[in-house]
Formats: C-alpha cells, structure tokens, sequence
C-alpha cells in the first residue's frame, strides 16, 4: 500500500486537481479544438520521432562494440555512454548551446538524441549478449553477406529490444523541457514547454489542462508499446542463457566498432565544448565564472551564492534518493512477489502497478509542480511550505528509474534458495536479509547513486516549486543564462560544469562499484 499511496498522493491527486480546475473553468473543449494545440502535438511527435531515430542508428553500434568486442577499452565506452543519459538537461541544453549558440531546431534534435544513446547502446546489449553467435555463423556458411546475415538473423532477435529502448527513448524525447527551453526559445515550442507557459505565465488552466490530456494519451501509448516490448525481450533473454561471446573483431566488424567509437567521440564534443565554454571570456581564459560562484552574480541575479545553491542542491538530492530508494524497492518487492503468484489476477494486478509506476516519467513536471501548489496544504502541515516539497517532487522523477534498475536484479534471485531458506525454519524478514539483501545490495547501491545524480540535475518540476532564497544549482544556472552580463554567463557555464564533473565521478563509482556483469546498469528499459 506504501507505494500505490505515495503514487495517489502525490502524484495521480495533484495532477487531477489540475485537469479539473482546466475543466472547472470550461476552456478545455475550446483549447483541444484549437489547430495551435495540434501543431504543437504534431512538432512534439514529430521532434521526438526523430531525435529517437537518431538515438536508435547511433545505439545500435555502440551496443555491437559492448556486446560483441573484446578490446582494450571496451569497459570506459561502458562508462562513457551512460554519462549523457544523467547529465542535468540544462547542462546538455548549455553544452550545445554553447556548439549552436543560436540554438535551432538540429541541436534540439540531437540534444534529445544525445541524452538517450545510452538507453539504446545498453538496452539493446543486454539482449544482444545473449543471442547464440552460431546463428549468424550459419547464415554466413549458407552464402549470406555479413549485412544479410545481420539484417535477416541478429536483426529480427534484437527487435524486442530495439522496439523497447525506443518507446522509453521517445517518451524522453516528447517530455524533455530543458533543452528544449534553452535551445528552442520562443520558435520551438512543445507541449512540455507550452504547458509551462500556459500555467506559469499565462494562468490559462484550461488550456494547460487541454495539453496535459493530449500529452498524457500520447504517454500511455509509448508505455504501452514499451511495456509490451520490454516483455517480448524478457522471454527472449529467458530462453537463452548468457554465454561469452565476445572476442577481437575481425573482417567488416571493424567498421561497426569505427561507428561505435565514432558515436562516442562524438557524445563527448558538446561535455568538451562546455568546458572550454567555462574558461573562455571575451579577454581570452579565465576561471573568473569559477571564483564569481562565491557571489551572487552580476547585478543580484541570484538571492543566494552559487556555492549556496550547490549545497541546496546535495541536500535536496539527497532527501529525494532517500525518499525514492524506499517507495521504489518497496514496490519493487511487491512487483517481483505478485510475478511469482500463481494466476492471472495477480499477473494482472503486477502489469498494472507496473505501469502506473512509470507514469511519472511522461507527465509533464510543472503539471505536477503546479498541482503540489493547490492540493498539499490539505495535508497536515502544509507541505506546500516545508523543505520536503522539492524532494518530494524529485523522488517521483526517480522513482521509477530506481524501479526499473532493482527490479530485474530482484526477479533474478533464485526462488529455489528463498524457498530452501523458508524449508529451513526462516522467517519472510529472514530470507529477505539473508537471501535477497546480499544478493542484490551492489545493485541496490548503483540505483540510489544513480537515482542522486539524476535528482541532483532535476530541472522540471525543480524550476517551479524551488523558492528564489533557495534555488538548486539548475535553477539558479537557469536564472543566470537568463540575465545579461559576461559574468552572469560565466557563472553559468561554471556550474554547469561543476555540476558535469559531479556526474561523471558518480557515474563512473555506480558503473564500478554497483554494476554486475552481465546486468544493465540503466536497468530493464
């Protein structure tokens, strides 16, 4: 009940609090059948159509080289592709800004495809290990070229894997909001972004309301199709057991591993080009926008220090890791148990709450932010005034991220050994802490550490409910790129870098400490 409660209360409540008062104000029939309304759906389909399909062809070779290649190597493009994936998107939005700093419609393409290559590369390797190369060496004695063999054998098995990556990948892409507000503008507009202005600046409940709906239909359908994916690939990898398959390329792979290191190169150049961007002032290098973290910028552009909203931004990252590992591996459990109960009412009930986990992941953030304003006071204390606000807020965000990572590693315990400990005398909290909890801490500990760094550069739902005296370090950056002055630029590019630096190093722990061999350290997407 702990999980499906904290999931009504701050989640399902507010965001139907909002869609009523839409509907209360009688605007909503209008704002739907408004042609703006679709063209905005129309260029987020659309926008998001493409930035996955860059995303997947970019994957695909990355997924070969950690699937299949056995080189020296190998282990850092592991590491490295995931770092785009939980960079903060005002980073990611700043980094091509700073390549395009017009910004336009290719960066914001390849910005969403930039964050999610990583989704792809390890989602699509995790199958792609385990399918049985004699496969393809049969279609190769058979006479087929290694394209045919590729195309007709590797390709349709890799299909589960490639059609789930790409739902989640899209649902990224269509809900994004920091990139698209920093490299967009005013020109390129999203239901996302739409939402937060109609809300934010033009109080037009109805008309937000109109888009939330829209929005939500077109998420339902990406989970749908990723759901149904994800377990199309889940009976693929339980038919076959994980063998050793890597080994040195040879003949026409080498051109698959060049396209792969070529992807990553590649996903490094906006990282690089941020951090020249840090150090560079119109007088030549400076690490003047380093030494002004310590003020508040040019003119009080920001009520805090820099260094202030750092701080802010550990602590509430922290209180949203705590609050997300507890309600995630909770609901993780109760998954993993309602899987393994006989009859389909159980199943039934376990795809269910699956599903409405992941629902967070597509709502747009200042819809829920928004909501949290007018429906938490009826809480006792009224949160909508307490430190936990943020956190709260966050901990959606990741939850299902967390969900999806200690999932998979829960359903692989054998339930011979639970069952043997049960034989023995064990009590339920036994087993637990004897059986599950040494089997699955490291994965446990790589999914509250990447569930930090993802909270740590939450944006959304951040931006709207942060007090100005009490910004994160991405809203007071947001704040920054947004008031005139070299300094105040400086200062941004600064903490954006700061704030990459943070990423990688926790990344980079997560990836050696807290992933298993053979385990998808971006979970079960």
């Amino acid at each position: 009940m702990l999980p499906l409660g904290f999931l009504v209360v701050f989640f399902a409540w507010p965001v139907a609090a909002i869609i009523g008062r839409g509907f209360g104000s009688g605007g909503v029939g209008t704002a739907i059948g408004d042609p703006l309304t679709w063209r905005l759906a129309g260029f987020t389909v659309a926008s998001a159509g493409v930035s996955t399909i860059v995303a997947v062809l970019a994957g695909l070779p990355v997924a070969f080289l950690l699937a299949r290649v056995r080189l020296p190597g190998v282990s850092l493009v592991r590491t490295l592709v995931l770092v785009p994936f939980v960079l903060p998107t005002v980073v990611v939005g700043l980094a091509f800004r700073a390549l395009w700093p017009d910004g336009g419609l290719l960066p914001l393409v390849l910005a969403n495809a930039f964050f999610n290559v990583a989704v792809v590369a390890r989602t699509v390797s995790g199958l792609w290990s385990h399918l049985d190369p004699r496969t393809v060496d049969a279609a190769r004695a058979l006479g087929a070229s290694p394209w045919r063999a590729f195309r007709s054998v590797t390709l349709p098995a890799l299909a589960p894997a490639i059609a789930s990556s790409a739902a989640v990948v899209f649902l990224f892409c269509a809900t994004s909001f920091g990139v698209v507000l920093i490299l967009g503008g005013a020109k390129f507009r999203t239901l996302e972004t739409e939402i937060y202005l109609r809300t934010v600046e033009l109080l037009d409940l109805s008309g937000a309301a109109a888009l939330s709906l829209v929005q939500f239909a077109a998420v339902v359908a990406a989970l749908v199709v990723g759901a149904l994916a994800r377990r199309r690939r889940e009976n693929a990898v339980r038919l076959r057991s994980r063998s050793e398959t890597a080994r040195r390329p040879r003949g026409g792979e080498w051109w698959a591993v060049s396209a792969g290191l070529a992807v990553i190169a590649l996903l490094m150049t906006p990282i690089v080009a941020l951090l020249v961007e840090s150090v560079s002032t119109s007088d030549g290098w400076s690490l003047a926008g380093y030494a002004a973290l310590g003020g508040q910028g040019s003119r009080g552009a920001l009520q805090v220090s820099g260094w202030d909203a750092a701080s802010m931004s550990l602590r509430t990252a922290f209180d949203a890791t705590i609050l997300a590992m507890i309600v995630g591996v909770l609901a993780s459990v109760v998954l993993v148990a309602l899987r393994r109960t006989p009859g389909r009412p159980a199943r039934g009930l376990g795809e269910t709450m699956d599903a409405a986990l992941m629902l967070p992941l597509g709502v747009s953030a200042v819809t829920v932010g928004f909501g949290y304003l007018i429906t938490l006071d009826a809480l006792p204390g009224d949160l909508r005034t307490s430190p936990l606000l943020v956190p709260l807020a966050q901990a959606l965000v990741i939850i299902p991220l967390i969900v999806r990572m200690v999932l998979p590693v829960l359903r692989s315990v054998d339930v011979r050994l639970r069952q043997a400990a049960s034989t023995l005398g064990a009590s339920p909290g036994r087993v637990w802490r004897e059986i599950d909890l040494p089997l699955t801490a490291r994965s446990l500990v790589a999914a509250a550490g990447f569930g930090y760094v993802v909270a740590l550069g939450e944006f959304g739902a951040t931006s709207f409910l942060a007090r100005p005296d009490a910004p994160t370090l991405p809203v007071a950056v947001a704040t920054l790129i947004s008031r005139p002055g070299e300094l105040n630029n400086q200062m941004a590019y600064a903490a954006c870098a700061l704030l990459m630096i943070v990423t990688v190093v926790a990344v980079v722990l997560i990836d050696r400490f807290g992933a298993v061999r053979g385990q998808n350290s971006v979970g079960e997407f």
